[in-house]
């Protein structure tokens, strides 16, 4: 099931939430009913909360079925309150992990800026291989593409080289799509599992189609 909606007013989801196969992160300020749509179209439970008191969660986490990494100014009380997702916190200048993770249950690209130790951590956290890699070009790999465990939507300008190095990891097939009427970077405009997809409200028909068809919700 594919929902278009807005958060507050705003057409980019993938900025103010996080979805996973189980769950998806919301803010606060989403009204209620909009959280509840958005727990529907991915059939997951909402989890309502701040990360280091900020609303854009979809920056500052990035979740697969086995674990989350997460900002590492996130507080204690909120990190009780995504214990559900199991999350570890990141010790790095890159701590916007949700625009420098790209994972799924069988994968992950990561920005190319992490180091061996900081791979390690993921690996342990994500449970599954960890590649560094651009898309594009694009060393935030998190937010010009969306991966769930049926396919990966990419920025339109991915090469052929890159596409094959996240169909290689991630385990499914690569396509480029755009969002809100154009926007490349795909990850800011959308969330998704497996199950469904919240895009934001500006996303037209035929991206929709698109969306559709690349991660296999039909």
């Amino acid at each position: 099931m594919i929902s278009k909606l807005d958060f507050t007013g705003n057409s980019y989801v993938g900025v103010f939430s996080s979805a996973s196969e189980r769950y998806v992160v919301c803010n606060p300020s989403v009204p209620a009913k909009i959280v509840r749509r958005a727990s529907r179209s991915l059939e997951s439970e909402a989890v309502v909360t701040t990360i280091g008191g900020s609303t854009i969660l979809g920056s500052l986490i990035r979740s697969n079925s086995y674990g989350s990494m997460v900002t590492n100014f996130v507080s204690r009380k909120e990190l009780d309150e995504l214990k559900m997702l199991k999350p570890v916190e990141i010790d790095h200048r890159l701590n916007a992990v949700g625009n420098n993770i790209l994972c799924n249950d069988n994968g992950a690209m990561v920005h190319p800026g992490f180091g061996r130790n900081t791979v390690k951590l993921l690996k342990d956290a994500l449970q599954v291989p960890v590649v560094r890699g651009v898309i594009a070009g694009l060393k935030t790999v998190g937010s010009v593409a969306v991966a769930t465990n049926k396919g990966v939507l990419c920025h339109p300008d991915v090469t052929e080289a890159e596409k094959g190095v996240l169909e290689d990891v991630l385990k499914v097939p690569a396509t480029i799509a755009t969002a809100n009427y154009g926007t490349t970077y795909i990850g800011a405009c959308l969330v998704a599992n497996s199950k469904g997809a919240v895009v934001g409200a500006a996303t037209t028909p035929i991206e929709i189609g698109r969306i559709e068809e690349g991660l296999v919700l039909y």
